[in-house]
């Protein structure tokens, strides 16, 4: 591979708290060679070949934590090649990706599998998650250790979180013990089954079954509790409400050890999106009020919040195209998380390098992967994208097998130019 350098682009790698005008020279071996304002542009040569950037912006590739990719048994949805080409397209170079497949990533045999067929069909850094408990039924833990060996990066049930407290407690002291990263989906059963939107004037106009905040808050608190007896690695999934900030406020201050997440969805949109009976804007958790949205803005600004991801679900348009309360949860995102989180500098809701440290260096740091940045003689995993360039989405466009965007149509400014991964150019606009 020859040698790359990426001229006058204005370096943005909260890493190392860089934000300047400069250069980034690529090595032959896939890696960053120097960086910064100080770089000086070789001499042209064959062996080395020139991007000339125009002042777009470089960041460290994306790093999304909670991805589904269909394989095994939901190809159909998306597969391994299918997610690789749309999260390229939208600047994601890492992925965690859900255990939720079919059959169920719970054993060390569907991990060596998966592993296998994400090396095999995609070149994307895959990082797969396996599920918390046996067969997601909450009732018996998995074998960390075992999967932790095999290459799995965290444990979760995603879409549902482990009700029973004794079995939880197990999980986090094993997990502790592991040095395992737990990622909890928070929401009681019991007062979510059934529903599909949030509780509320927009669930009694519609006279659709509702879901309460208070769902969310239950779990947190339950498993921050439990988190005083059993430090382990816990991560909240997500959060879409101003009761789980309250909660989660009050916990940082206590200075507890864990880590929280929001989707790209719920920073964006609130209930109110939901028309009617728009089921592509059906999610899990509900999207809540536009007081929930701006306090999910709030703790972001506030520290509270360490990580924003796409929570990318591509779902057919059969298993959408249902009335409200059967259709399937979830949208595709990981092709438009960059300009959605774009959306937020230009609304001057969020600085830019905040937005940044949330979607590249802070997940990483999480998942405790050499990613997420671009100090020198870690990977060129680079996202280079113009923040200005006006854009309107087109569901036919966009890369991912399933088309259920929940933004379609919508005008986003900012979009991603080049990705380059391990050093070379793997997508271009």
């Amino acid at each position: 591979m020859k040698e790359k350098i990426l001229k006058n682009c204005r370096i943005i790698d909260p890493s190392q708290n860089i934000d300047e005008v400069g250069n980034i020279l690529i090595g032959s071996n896939g890696k960053i060679k120097e960086i910064g304002n100080k770089v000086k542009i070789p001499k042209k040569s064959s062996n080395i070949e020139e991007f000339d950037c125009k002042k777009r912006i470089a960041i460290p590739g994306i790093v999304d934590m909670n991805v589904f990719v269909g394989e095994p048994g939901f190809e159909y949805k998306e597969n391994f090649r299918t997610l690789t080409q749309a999260a390229l397209a939208g600047g994601v170079t890492s992925v965690v990706t859900m255990p939720n497949t079919k059959p169920l990533i719970d054993n060390v045999s569907m991990v060596d599998f998966i592993i296998r067929r994400g090396r095999d069909k995609s070149n994307l850094n895959i990082f797969p998650a396996a599920c918390l408990t046996r067969e997601m039924k909450g009732k018996e833990m998995v074998e960390f250790g075992l999967l932790t060996a095999r290459g799995i990066i965290g444990f979760t049930d995603p879409y549902q979180a482990v009700q029973n407290t004794e079995i939880m407690s197990r999980i986090m002291d094993y997990a502790s013990d592991m040095g395992a990263l737990v990622m909890q989906h928070v929401e009681d059963y019991e007062l979510s089954k059934n529903g599909c939107v949030n509780e509320g004037e927009i669930a009694t106009r519609l006279g659709l079954q509702s879901i309460p905040s208070i769902a969310e808050k239950i779990i947190i608190e339950r498993d921050l509790s439990l988190l005083e007896e059993y430090p382990c690695r816990y991560h909240i999934n997500q959060i879409s409400s101003q009761k789980s900030v309250e909660v989660i406020r009050k916990n940082k201050k206590n200075t507890k050890n864990f880590t929280t997440g929001v989707s790209i969805n719920h920073l964006c949109l609130n209930d109110n999106d939901v028309g009617d009976f728009k089921t592509f804007l059906k999610f899990s958790p509900p999207l809540r009020s536009e007081n929930d949205r701006k306090s999910l803005i709030d703790a972001i600004n506030a520290g509270l919040i360490d990580v924003i991801t796409s929570a990318h679900k591509p779902e057919d348009e059969e298993s959408k195209r249902l009335p409200f309360a059967q259709a399937a949860t979830g949208s595709i995102g990981v092709e438009t998380l960059l300009p959605l989180v774009l959306e937020l500098y230009h609304n001057k809701s969020i600085k830019l390098q905040k937005l940044i440290e949330l979607i590249t260096v802070n997940p990483a740091k999480i998942l405790k992967i050499n990613k997420g940045t671009l100090k020198v003689g870690c990977d060129a995993d680079i996202c280079l994208f113009d923040l200005d360039e006006p854009w309107k989405v087109d569901v036919n466009t966009l890369k991912s097998k399933s088309k259920n965007a929940a933004i379609e149509n919508k005008t986003l400014q900012g979009k991603v130019q080049m990705t380059f991964l391990k050093g070379e150019l793997v997508f271009e606009n």
